[in-house]
C-alpha cells in the first residue's frame, strides 16, 4: 500500500467521529486538479480497501470506510451505492438498526432494486438457516420433514410426497414422472439427480416410462393413496380449464381420503387463492407446512396466501425460511426481492389509521417498517454474527439521520444504543423467522414477559386499535380448530407400513428367470429384470425382452444401477426369499470360479505363457463367458486350437484377461496374456460355450548329461531368436517390440521358469 493511501486510512478511518470532515476535501483543493486527481486515486484505493475488509469479514471496517467516503461524494448513483455497500456491512456486522437506517436513506435517492438488495437477503436467508441448525442440531439443508409417516421409502424425492407413476433414472433412483417433467423445464438447474448427483439425461425423460413392476405393487399395497393421486391428477385438469368448483371439489374427496398429503393442501390452496378465498387458502398452506416443514413450496404457497392478505412481514418471514431449504428457488427470491424493496420504500410522514388495513401490499408498507425497527434489537442478540464492541457511539451519532414515524414529532436516531433502550427486542416478526417445527405457543410463552414494553410500540398500538375482543376470540377459536386438525392429521394411519396379507414375492419376481430378483435392473421403458438376466438378453439382441424397445444407447452407456427402492423392499418385506436367492447365486459363482473344473473355453488359436494375447469379442455366447470370467473375479479362461472331432484340442493355455473394452453395440476388445499351459480330462459345454475339466503342466526338471543337453539347446536357441530380431527392419523390429516386449536376458537356469523360458515371452 502506498504512503498516500496509510495517510488516507489514518486521515479518514483511524480518527473519532467529529474529526471526519478533516477528510472532506474543501472547495479549493476540489479546484485543484493536481489535488482532484490524488483524491481520486486516494479514493479508489480506500473503495477497493473496504472491498478487502469486507471479504475478510471486518465489516466495522468495511462500513467505516464506505461513511467517509459518502462525505466527499456528491453524484446521486454514486451516494446510493456507497449508502448500500455500508449498509451491507452493517448488516453482516449485526448492526441491522443502522443497517435499515442506511437502507431506507438509500431508498429515498431511487428505489433498491434486486441487486441493491442481494447481500441483504443472503444475509437473512443464512441467519434462518444458522438458527434452525442451533434448533434442531443439524444444518437446515432440506431434509425430509415429518410428514413420511414411517414410509419415506415411497416417498418422491422430489415433492417429498407419495411416488405416483414412479420413473426410474439410469442411476436407479425413483422419482414422480410429473416431478420430472417439472425439472425437465427448469432451463438453469442441472440435469442431476436430487439423491445421489449422478447426471441424468433429463431432457430425455419423455423417453423413460412409468416403472411397470413399482407401479403395479404401489397400486396393490396403497389403494387409497393411488386413488387419491387419481383425484388430484383430475383435480389438476379441472383447474387447467378453470373449473375451480369442481377441481375444489376433487380435491376434497382426495384430502378425505389421504389427509396427510401435504401436496394436496398445497394445491388446494392455490385453488382457494383462485377463487379468492384466501383465509383458507392460507389454512391449507400452513396445513402442508406442518405436514412437510422442510418442504420449500409449502413455505411459498403461504406466503403467496400471507401476501394477500397484506401480511406482508410474515410473508418475507416464509419466503426468507424457504430460501434457507432452497437457496436457488428463483420465485422466492424474487418474490422476497420484491417484497423487502416495498419495505424499505419511503413512505410520507403522516398516514391515517383507517389506511392502514391490511387490503394490500402498499397500504400495510408503513406498519411493516416499523415492525422491522422493533425486531432488529432481537436480532442483534440471537444472530451469529457478533456486535463489534469496539463500535463508538460517535461514528454512529456521526451517521445517524431522523428516522420517520407514523404519527408524532420526528425523533432523532441515535444509534444502536437507542434502539435497544427504546425499542422491544422479542418481537419476533420479519428476521426472526419462525423455524419448521417451531410451535407458536412456544413464541408467545417467550414474550409473556415483555407485554409492557410491547404497549409502547405505536405499531402495536394501532393494531390493537383495531381489534376487537371479539375478533381475538375468533382468530384463538380458529388457532383451536387449525391444532386439533392437525393433530388429527398427525395421527391418522393413510401412510401405515404394508400388511403382511398384501406382500407376496411374486409380485417382485423376474419375468425372465421367474425368480426373485437379484440385482434389479430397470430399463427406460419401464421393464425390471435382473441384471444377469438383462445382460444375457442383450448379448443376443438390443432390445427390451418385453416390449421389444430399441435398448441400443442404454447398452452403449452400460449404466446397469441397480434399482434402490426395489432391493429396499426385497430386503425389508422378503428378507427369507433374499437369503435364499442370494444363496443360490453365491453357489452358482462358486462353480464359475472353479479353474480345474468346467473351466470356460475359447476356441480360436495357439497361446503361450507370459505372451500376449488380444481378442475381439462378437459372438453373444463369447460375451456371456468372458462376462462370468470378470463377475467372479477368476479373470481367467482356457485358450485351444479347434479339433473336427473333439471341438478342440486337448492342450492348451490360460488366459488373464487385463483390460476389456466394450463398444457401443456389445462387441469387446479383450487384453489377455497366457499364463500356464494345462491337459484337457474331459470336455462339455454351459450356456452356448465349451468348458472342459482340465490338470495343469509342470515340465519335469532333469539332471547330469540331460541337463547340460537342455542348457545347450537353451543357449543356441537364445542366440538364434536375438540374430532374427536384430536383422530386422527398424519398422518390424519396432512393432514386434511394441506388442512383446523388450528380448530379456539369457537365463541361466532355464528349468527354474515354472512354465516356460523367459526368452520365448
Amino acid at each position: 500500500m502506498t504512503g498516500s493511501v496509510h495517510a488516507a486510512v489514518a486521515r479518514t478511518c483511524l480518527l473519532p467521529g467529529a474529526l471526519y470532515q478533516t477528510a472532506i476535501p474543501t472547495e479549493q483543493q476540489r479546484s485543484d486538479p493536481f489535488e482532484t486527481f490524488v483524491m481520486g486515486t486516494e479514493s479508489e484505493s480506500m473503495l477497493q480497501l473496504a472491498a478487502e475488509a469486507f471479504q475478510s469479514k471486518n465489516f466495522d471496517l468495511a462500513a467505516d470506510i464506505y461513511q467517509c467516503q459518502l462525505g466527499g461524494l456528491g453524484s446521486p448513483g454514486g451516494r446510493l451505492v456507497l449508502m448500500v455497500k455500508r449498509a451491507d456491512a452493517l448488516a453482516y456486522g449485526g448492526k441491522l438498526a443502522e443497517a435499515f437506517s442506511v437502507y431506507r436513506q438509500a431508498s429515498e435517492i431511487e428505489r433498491l432494486r434486486p441487486a441493491h438488495l442481494d447481500n441483504l437477503l443472503d444475509y437473512l436467508k443464512n441467519n434462518v438457516r444458522r438458527r434452525e441448525g442451533e434448533e434442531t442440531g443439524r444444518p437446515g439443508d432440506g431434509g425430509g420433514g415429518g410428514g413420511g409417516g414411517g414410509s419415506e421409502a415411497f416417498s418422491c424425492g422430489m415433492c417429498l410426497g407419495f411416488l405416483a407413476e414412479p420413473v426410474t433414472l439410469p442411476c436407479g433412483h425413483c422419482f414422480c414422472a410429473k416431478c420430472l417433467e417439472r425439472e425437465r423445464r427448469e432451463p438453469e438447474k442441472a440435469p442431476s439427480c436430487k439423491q445421489c448427483g449422478a447426471v441424468s439425461k433429463l431432457t430425455d425423460v419423455p423417453g423413460y416410462r412409468v416403472n411397470v413392476v413399482l407401479s403395479n405393487l404401489l397400486v396393490k399395497w396403497f389403494p387409497g393413496r393411488s386413488r387419491a393421486v387419481r383425484l388430484r391428477r383430475e383435480g389438476n385438469e379441472l383447474y387447467a380449464e378453470r373449473k375451480m368448483e369442481a377441481a375444489l371439489e376433487k380435491y376434497n374427496q382426495a384430502i378425505l381420503i389421504a389427509p396427510r398429503d401435504h401436496i394436496l393442501f398445497s394445491n388446494r390452496s392455490q385453488i382457494n387463492s383462485s377463487l379468492k378465498h384466501y383465509e383458507k387458502a392460507l389454512e391449507d398452506a400452513d396445513s402442508a407446512c406442518r405436514l412437510m416443514p422442510h418442504w420449500p413450496k409449502g413455505h411459498v404457497r403461504k406466503a403467496q396466501a400471507l401476501v394477500s392478505l397484506g401480511r406482508t412481514d410474515e410473508a418475507l418471514r416464509e419466503y426468507l425460511v424457504c430460501l434457507s431449504i432452497e437457496p436457488d428457488s428463483r420465485l422466492a427470491r424474487m418474490e422476497a426481492h420484491k417484497l423487502l424493496g416495498d419495505l424499505l420504500a419511503p413512505v410520507t410522514d403522516q398516514v391515517p389509521i383507517k389506511v392502514l388495513d391490511y387490503s394490500s401490499l402498499l397500504t400495510s408498507r408503513a406498519h411493516v417498517k416499523n415492525s422491522i425497527m422493533q425486531t432488529t434489537s432481537h436480532i442483534l442478540h440471537t444472530s451469529a454474527m457478533p456486535i463489534p464492541s469496539h463500535a463508538t457511539s460517535q461514528s454512529a451519532t456521526a451517521t445517524s439521520k431522523p428516522s420517520r414515524s407514523l404519527s408524532g414529532p420526528q425523533t432523532v436516531c441515535q444509534g444502536p444504543m437507542f434502539l435497544e433502550s427504546k425499542l422491544p427486542s422479542s418481537n419476533p416478526a420479519l428476521l426472526c423467522p419462525q423455524l419448521p417445527g417451531e410451535s407458536s405457543e412456544n413464541r408467545e410463552v417467550k414474550g409473556q414477559g415483555e407485554t409492557e414494553s410491547r404497549k409502547l410500540d405505536f405499531g402495536f398500538v394501532h393494531k390493537r386499535k383495531r381489534r376487537s375482543s371479539e375478533k381475538e376470540a375468533e382468530e384463538e377459536q380458529r388457532d383451536d380448530r387449525k391444532r386439533r386438525k392437525c393433530d388429527s392429521i398427525e395421527h391418522s394411519g393413510s401412510w401405515s407400513p404394508v400388511v403382511g396379507d398384501l406382500s407376496d414375492p411374486t409380485d417382485l419376481e423376474c419375468s425372465l428367470c421367474m425368480r426373485l430378483f437379484h440385482e434389479p435392473v430397470t430399463t427406460p421403458c419401464g421393464h425390471t429384470f435382473c441384471l444377469q438376466c438383462l445382460e444375457r438378453c442383450l448379448d443376443h439382441n438390443p432390445k427390451c425382452p418385453l416390449c421389444k424397445q430399441e435398448l441400443s444407447e442404454y447398452l452403449a452407456h452400460r449404466q446397469y444401477c441397480k434399482t434402490v427402492l426395489m432391493e429396499y423392499l426385497i430386503s425389508k418385506y422378503f428378507p427369507n426369499e433374499l437369503m435364499e436367492r442370494q444363496k443360490m447365486n453365491q453357489e452358482e459363482m462358486a462353480e464359475l470360479s472353479n479353474l480345474n473344473k468346467n473351466v470356460p473355453m475359447f476356441v480360436c488359436t495357439m497361446a503361450f505363457p507370459t505372451v500376449p494375447c488380444p481378442l475381439h469379442i462378437f459372438e453373444p455366447c463369447y460375451r456371456l463367458m468372458i462376462r462370468r470370467c470378470m463377475e467372479t473375479g477368476t479373470k481367467c479362461f482356457g485358450m485351444c486350437l479347434g479339433d473336427n472331432h473333439k471341438g478342440f484340442a486337448d492342450f492348451g493355455c490360460l488366459l488373464e484377461i487385463r483390460n476389456v473394452e466394450f463398444f457401443s453395440d456389445g462387441r469387446s476388445v479383450v487384453d489377455t496374456i497366457g499364463r500356464r499351459r494345462f491337459k484337457v480330462i474331459q470336455h462339455s459345454q454351459r450356456d452356448g460355450y465349451n468348458t472342459a475339466d482340465i490338470e495343469y503342466l509342470e515340465d519335469v526338471k532333469v539332471e547330469g548329461v540331460e541337463e547340460h543337453e537342455l542348457q545347450s539347446l537353451h543357449d543356441t536357441v537364445y542366440d538364434q531368436a536375438l540374430l532374427w530380431v536384430n536383422s530386422l527392419k527398424p519398422e518390424q523390429k519396432e512393432r514386434i517390440m511394441g506388442h512383446f516386449g523388450p528380448m530379456p536376458e539369457k537365463d541361466s537356469e532355464p528349468q527354474n521358469c515354472p512354465s516356460t523360458p523367459d526368452m520365448m515371452k
